[in-house]
């Protein structure tokens, strides 16, 4: 059964994103698009729109070409968007790559995605500066004012250029614009190509069920790198003319202090933030009263949560649902009053249909019935870089994008996610693969063998748990920081059980399965 969703199918404009997101910079002139959190730094819709020709024409100047590949490596700031609207108007794709990576992960996306350049921060440069010179980066370009180093070129080269924009031919429906890395159903992170059809689509189809007004101001605190904060809060808040606050990173005291100095109207949240909204007592000590909707993603919220978060601060609380390959999103509650289900994950977008299919046989179960979602819309990304059989995995011949989780529908086509096939495990939203942890664990000289899976954590979601067999003298803490020293803080290890044997398939797979049922049945 093929459910749809209830909205008319909208129209998908065929324009480049950037042109698109950016379509009123004129029109809004000096009222603020941007402005820092920490600083007050402010950047004004024509200043944004300059900004950007500006990025586009010096990225051209260093003979940056269309489909070159450019890596941005930065926190949340305002000049994240200039560079990555600047390179799609260069005719480029960004990669986008998380703030928490290694030197050695940052090494990995930027050989693999193909990057010839790379935009970094000062801060980052001592992970940045190794991994572009064994990556073969041809230009490293640092944001803002502190000095740099030998070889790097400061932004203002890129913004300072008297050279014209080039004028670049488009294939939206072709051309990739973001190339985030996202380890989809398993396995170590792929480039997931995004065109500016897919991203154009998704903002159109989201803004159905979530319409921003240009009087909002929303805080983004989401990682820019992420895809939910980079299309759902940036992309949607410029496409609609509102005023966005930058955070480099949450801090409650810090996230309580900018709603209060910045009323914030508007919030896009994870669980953990949720969560310490709920029940930290430190809320009360600020007037967040200016908030009337938050919106919350990128891992699983129950109701109780989400109307506890509501009811503390006053506002309408919605939950969605998506993936990178999506764009991001696929599913959300509708903003109206009275038209939000706690809990589940709401309604199918437009242009979007969903089926629900068996897990085990591949046939298709009734919508309340719990089965493997799959999801079919302009949305979808194209594929994975340079990676047909991962592609193939995940993207049927039909269309249909395998999500890897498991969910169900009411009567009312609102949706609720109960689990996932996929391994992958959700740390605070950012995706941890256990085969990544396992080989880390495995390289340890007293490590026979190892296997991953997530562990419940009410604050992060999940974090990941090892089982190990040891052939020498280690302790669980000693390989906790034998992980820590050589993976981003958000991967860490943060439990580790000693046992006699992994369980394995036949075919010498781990099943991972019977270890997350051991770990239930001692709970």
């Amino acid at each position: 059964m093929i459910l749809r969703s209830p909205y008319p199918d909208v129209r998908v404009p065929d324009v480049p994103l950037h042109r698109f997101v950016l379509a009123r910079a004129s029109a809004l002139g000096e009222k603020p698009a941007l402005i820092d959190g920490p600083t007050g730094r402010t950047v004004s819709y024509r200043q944004l729109g300059a900004a950007v020709e500006r990025v586009a024409a010096g990225l051209a100047a260093y003979g940056f070409k269309k489909g070159d590949v450019l890596g941005l490596f930065a926190p949340n700031c305002p000049e994240f968007a200039l560079v990555f609207h600047g390179t799609l108007a260069a005719g480029g794709v960004v990669t986008t790559v998380n703030s928490l990576s290694t030197a050695q992960d940052l090494q990995f996306q930027l050989l693999d995605a193909g990057a010839r350049f790379l935009v970094t921060v000062a801060s980052f440069l001592d992970r940045a500066v190794p991994a572009a010179g064994l990556a073969g980066i041809e230009r490293l370009f640092v944001l803002g004012d502190a000095p740099g180093s030998p070889g790097t070129i400061p932004m203002g080269a890129l913004l300072g250029t008297a050279a014209p924009a080039p004028d670049i031919s488009f294939e939206p429906g072709r051309d990739i614009a973001a190339l985030p890395y996202s380890s989809g159903t398993t396995g170590l992170p792929k480039g997931v190509m995004l065109t500016h059809r897919n991203l154009v689509a998704n903002l159109v189809q989201t803004a159905v069920l979530h319409a921003i007004e240009e009087t909002d101001r929303i805080i983004l605190v989401l990682p820019l790198f992420h895809i939910y904060g980079l299309q759902v809060v940036l992309n949607l808040g410029l496409c609609a003319g509102a005023t966005l606050v930058t955070m480099p990173r949450f801090e409650l005291e810090a996230f309580l202090g900018l709603i209060q100095q910045q009323r914030i109207t508007r919030a896009f949240v994870v669980p953990p933030i949720v969560l310490a909204l709920a029940r930290q007592p430190l809320v009360d000590q600020y007037d967040i009263s200016s908030v009337t909707a938050m919106m919350s993603g990128a891992a699983p919220l129950d109701a109780e949560l989400e109307t506890a978060c509501a009811r503390r601060v006053g506002c309408r609380m919605v939950q969605g649902y998506g993936l990178t390959e999506a764009s991001p999103v696929t599913h959300a509650n509708p903003a109206e009053p009275g038209k939000t289900k706690p809990g589940t994950v709401g309604l199918l977008v437009p242009n979007t249909e969903c089926q629900i299919v068996d897990p085990a046989g591949g046939g298709e179960l009734a919508r309340s019935e719990d089965g493997e979602l799959w999801i079919r819309g302009p949305q979808v990304m194209r594929g994975y870089l340079n990676n047909p059989e991962a592609t193939a995995a995940m993207l049927d011949q039909e269309g249909w994008l395998h999500t890897g989780d498991i969910g169900h529908a009411d009567q009312d086509g609102y949706f609720t996610i109960v689990d996932r096939l996929k391994e992958l495990i959700k740390y605070k939203g950012f995706q941890v693969a256990p085969a990544e942890l396992e080989a880390v664990l495995r390289s340890h000289p007293a490590v026979a063998d190892a296997a991953v899976i997530p562990l419940a954590d009410d604050e992060c979601g999940e974090v990941p748990k090892a089982f190990v067999v040891l052939r020498g003298q280690a302790s669980p803490a000693d390989l906790m920081a034998y992980v820590g020293e050589r993976v981003a803080p958000y991967k860490k290890i943060r439990a580790v059980e000693l046992i006699d044997a992994i369980p394995k398939s036949p075919s010498g797979k781990i099943l991972r399965r019977v270890l997350r049922e051991r770990e239930h049945a001692v709970q």
